[in-house]
């Protein structure tokens, strides 16, 4: 439904016709949302930003970082190159035309993001030739430089980076990692050459802190023969502590099912602490310095999960709320989460806030996800908070098409009950 308002959708509910829930490509009424939506890009190019823990804001809450495609519904080719952008929510919704990655996956597009504590530097990967680089970049100047690492997550400081193997994560979990580069370490499924790095923002310099071999020698719950690696990585708030997934196949030669660890450990690599071993995490998110919230498996029951970080203090958070795995990401104030779903059996995706301290349940929408041929090219929605907390940026396909959209949940997030 369109209105005077432009490009803002009314929080009104919309009915779905049975013969249309059947539907490969988007129905007419594809969505219901029960807070204002703004469609912040539109086609004939495809568009969307990717993972759900990255600044997608800037500090002001003017412009969002989005990425820009000709096609959709295949994998990425080395020499595919995707656009990155800007978009000026003060200024009708402008694309401003930032920069080009030949470093990008479906799910995590180029870890394209605002530089924590910068309003005009933005950092994401590429590639030269035969090996992946990060490039700063000023957003009105142009001025930029490259960092001989491609990075995975940023420090709160802006002072450092953690990143890992893109070459072969792409081998082991398609949509995550990136094209264009031989893994040397292909044929290990352990190696001890290979593994988490961390590297100065300032200087470039940067060394091993984590083996795979390293971490595929602790004694484990699971049998993990096949291949091992790492992904999702993420500091905590004062930069401390980072996390990371460990993931093994359980049989040699094999994919598929895969084995899942949940570790923490300081940016040296020292201090490794093990909080899940039960075979299963998914995302998660830092509450505070110490306390991090993830999607698992513990014995009591598959939850979100309230974790102490360096403890064996795990709780679970909204066990009747929350019924399945979602990106989660906390608001800026600490009282919300806020999380997506995969589609359900009719093909939606649901959107809702959280409030641990009452539990209270608030859903945003339902957004309609047409097929697609392969699960690597689905758009999860990958909810991103505005740095006040007014506004949630997510990645949908309810139009038939991966477009950048904008909700309001300023009527939710600050109304005082």
């Amino acid at each position: 439904m369109r209105t005077s308002m432009g490009r803002v959708l009314l929080g009104m509910l919309l009915l779905v016709p049975l013969a249309a829930l059947a539907q490969d490509t988007a129905p007419a009424a594809a969505f219901e949302a029960n807070v204002p939506l703004r469609a912040l890009t539109h086609g004939p190019k495809a568009h969307w930003f990717g993972y759900y823990d990255k600044l997608q804001f800037d500090p002001r809450g003017r412009y969002v970082l989005g990425a820009e495609l000709d096609f959709e519904g295949r994998k990425p080719a080395a020499e595919d190159v995707i656009r990155l952008g800007m978009i000026d929510l003060e200024d009708g919704d402008k694309w401003i035309p930032l920069a080009e990655s030949r470093a990008w996956s479906w799910q995590q597009g180029c870890m394209l993001q605002w530089l924590p504590g910068s309003a005009s530097e933005v950092i994401f990967n590429d590639r030269q030739g035969d090996h992946y680089v990060a490039i700063i970049r000023d957003v009105f100047t142009g001025a930029s430089r490259v960092l001989p690492k491609a990075i995975y997550a940023v420090s709160p400081d802006a002072k450092q980076a953690v990143g890992i193997n893109f070459a072969r994560l792409d081998d082991t979990r398609p949509g995550y990692g990136y094209k264009g580069v031989i893994d040397p370490y292909a044929e290990d499924p352990h190696p001890a050459g290979d593994g988490i790095y961390v590297m100065d923002l300032n200087t470039g310099d940067w060394r091993q802190i984590i083996s795979v071999a390293q971490i595929a020698a602790l004694p484990q719950e699971a049998k993990t023969a096949g291949k091992h690696w790492f992904n999702h990585l993420l500091f905590n708030p004062d930069g401390s502590r980072f996390i990371f997934l460990h993931r093994a196949f359980p049989e040699p030669g094999k994919k598929g099912m895969r084995v899942t660890r949940l570790f923490t450990a300081s940016p040296d690599g020292a201090k490794l602490c093990c909080l899940n071993d039960h075979g299963m995490t998914s995302h998660f998110i830092w509450r505070n310095p110490k306390q991090l919230l993830a999607w698992s498996k513990e014995p009591s029951g598959t939850h979100f999960h309230l974790y102490d970080d360096l403890t064996e203090k795990v709780e679970a958070v909204g066990a009747s709320q929350l019924g399945h795995d979602g990106h989660c990401t906390y608001s800026p104030d600490g009282t919300w989460i806020l999380t997506d779903g995969y589609p359900d059996k009719n093909g939606f995706q649901p959107l809702m806030l959280f409030r641990p301290s009452d539990g209270k349940l608030v859903h945003l929408g339902r957004f309609f996800h047409p097929k697609v041929p392969d699960n690597e090219f689905r758009c999860d929605l990958h909810p991103k908070w505005s740095r006040d907390g007014r506004f949630v940026c997510m990645d949908s396909m309810h139009e038939g098409q991966r477009q950048i959209f904008l909700l309001d949940v300023g009527g939710v997030t600050h109304a005082g009950s």
